[in-house]
């Protein structure tokens, strides 16, 4: 592990702390007790009267600063001298994007109106607002942030691997013919 991967580490630690220690609270209304709103970001040790931890979202908070903790440790990685020729690769850029992706997505996550809940499987969608400043009576959509979270994951990881560089150890397409066609085809 070098400085630099350290520094990510301490970084994501601090972020952890600071998300476990204010999590996001739903609050209950007393005009409708079973639906919960969106009430903020609250120190846990004193959380405002009828509300609770909104895990799903606490969780996605989590999982987005351990991803970002990952692609910071893979493009802060030591490379061997030969393959210090440019300092920003496809590969890096593809994790950088999706990092960046990652944070939008939880700054601006999908929002429903609290008269329009229902327990439908697919729920409504009144659009992406900012976090702190959401419309009031909104609640966060989670299964379409994570819906959203899994698909820029899932193309993140594909991008990385498409664009990742062919070593000189690896055999083009014409030498694994030749090689598949063996020697009794080069007589």
């Amino acid at each position: 592990m070098n400085r630099y991967q350290l520094i990510a580490l301490a970084v994501a630690a601090a972020n952890l702390l600071l998300i476990l220690l204010f999590p996001p609270v739903d609050q209950y209304s007393i005009a409708a007790a079973q639906l919960p709103v969106f009430a903020g970001f609250h120190f846990v040790l004193a959380l405002p009267a009828k509300s609770q931890i909104n895990t799903s979202v606490l969780w996605l908070e989590v999982m987005v600063v351990l991803i970002n903790a990952g692609i910071a440790w893979l493009l802060l990685r030591d490379k061997p001298p030969q393959t210090r020729k440019s300092r920003l690769s496809l590969q890096n850029a593809v994790l950088v994007f999706t990092g960046i992706n990652l944070v939008l997505a939880v700054l601006f996550p999908p929002f429903e109106s609290v008269f329009a809940l229902t327990k439908a499987m697919l729920p409504t969608f009144e659009g992406f607002y900012f976090v702190f400043f959401q419309k009031p009576s909104h609640v966060i959509v989670t299964s379409l942030l994570y819906i959203e979270a899994a698909f820029i994951l899932a193309n993140g990881g594909l991008l990385w691997l498409l664009f990742k560089p062919k070593s000189p150890d690896e055999l083009a397409a014409e030498q694994m013919r030749a090689f598949a066609a063996g020697p009794s085809k080069k007589k």
